[in-house]
Parts: structure tokens; C-alpha cells; sequence
């Protein structure tokens, strides 16, 4: 893929770091935003590729009342099983990447384009597999203290559930020796806003 014209960043993040915060800013600036679980959660709609296929792996019991995937069950049983969450995303990033892909060439004229991918890191390959590479990497940091209070404010689940969600990715301060740049979210929003308006700023 020629990436020559334009400027790919990669915004990444652990969860409840506050990863679609920053990309909502950036959005409300004018930028293109290419959302990686905006397209997840798309090709698992009833009719989309990836539905069929996660039921002949997960069953029928993901499905709620509408026939429609439940998140919140397939997400207990990934979050507790590795190779139930390596079967998923093997069937799901396909589709993922291949649209991310597919969205740079459209927006080939842009000057910037912003990826927001929560496992960037985890999966770098893959993206290189793809063709998908960044000019630059930006993680969106809280220490996994803060990162542990607020996705359990958030997602209203128990200490032990939030750690097994955390678990689940490379650790945060690992994930900072792969950035390019560090949006530190200990903050305000008003003070991440500032931040970030700052960075992007200094890229034109």
C-alpha cells in the first residue's frame, strides 16, 4: 500500500484508558478516524460475515432474545479463555484489517489519518500482514491503578472481573515502549483535550 502522501497514526490504548476519548477529540477536529471496534462490532450483525461464523464456533447461546450477538456474554467467555479469545479474533480481525485497509486507500488524500486499534500492539503483525504500518504510535496511558478503578466504575463489574479484563492485554507500561508518543489520561478532560489538541497541532 502507498502511504507515501499521507501521515498514518496509530492510536492505541489499555482498556479504560480512555482510547475513544482521545479519538472523539481528534474526530471534533476535523480528522479522519478509522474506528477498529466501530468495524468489529459491524461484521458481527446479523447478515454480516463474521455472525455466522463466531455461532458455529461460540453456539447459540451468545445470542440474545433478537438473535443478535450479546456482547457482554461473549466477552465473559473470552475474557476466561484464551483460546476461545484466539478463536474469535481470528475470525473477526480478518474482517477488521481488511476494512481499516480499505478505508486508508479511500482517504488517500488526506494529509492525516488517525487508526484507532485497541490491541495495536498485540496485534502489529497482523497489521504488517495487511500492508496497514504507522508513520506513528500513540498510547493513550493511565497506571494500572487508575486503569483498574475506572473500568470497574465504568463497566460496573467486581475487582476480580476487571483484573482478568486487564490481564487479558499486554500490561500498560510495557505498551509504552512501543509509542511513539505518550497521551497521558491521568487527568481532567479538559486537560487530555489541551493535550491533545497540542499533539495533533504540531503535525501540520
Amino acid at each position: 500500500m502507498n502511504q507515501n502522501r499521507i501521515k498514518i497514526i496509530g492510536v492505541t490504548g489499555g482498556i479504560a484508558t480512555g482510547k475513544s476519548t482521545v479519538s472523539g477529540i481528534i474526530d471534533n477536529m476535523g480528522y479522519k478516524v478509522i474506528d477498529a471496534d466501530k468495524i468489529a462490532k459491524d461484521v458481527v450483525k446479523i447478515g454480516k460475515p463474521g455472525y455466522q461464523k463466531i455461532i458455529d464456533v461460540f453456539g447459540k447461546d451468545i445470542l440474545d432474545e433478537n438473535c443478535n450477538i450479546n456482547r457482554k456474554k461473549l466477552g465473559r467467555l473470552i475474557f476466561e479463555d484464551s483460546i476461545l479469545r484466539e478463536k474469535l479474533n481470528n475470525i473477526v480481525h480478518s474482517f477488521v484489517l481488511e476494512s481499516i485497509k480499505d478505508l486508508i486507500n479511500k482517504y488517500r488524500n488526506e494529509s492525516i489519518i488517525f487508526v484507532d486499534v485497541p490491541l495495536l500492539i498485540e496485534e502489529m503483525d497482523k497489521l504488517n500482514e495487511y500492508e496497514i504500518t504507522f508513520d506513528e504510535i500513540w498510547l493513550v496511558y493511565v497506571d494500572e491503578s487508575t486503569q483498574l478503578d475506572r473500568l470497574i466504575k465504568r463497566d460496573l463489574i467486581s475487582k476480580d472481573e476487571a483484573i482478568k479484563k486487564i490481564r487479558a492485554q499486554i500490561p500498560i507500561e510495557l505498551k509504552r515502549e512501543y509509542a511513539t508518543r505518550i497521551i497521558d489520561n491521568r487527568k481532567d478532560l479538559e486537560t487530555l483535550e489541551e493535550q491533545v489538541k497540542n499533539i495533533v497541532d504540531k503535525l501540520r
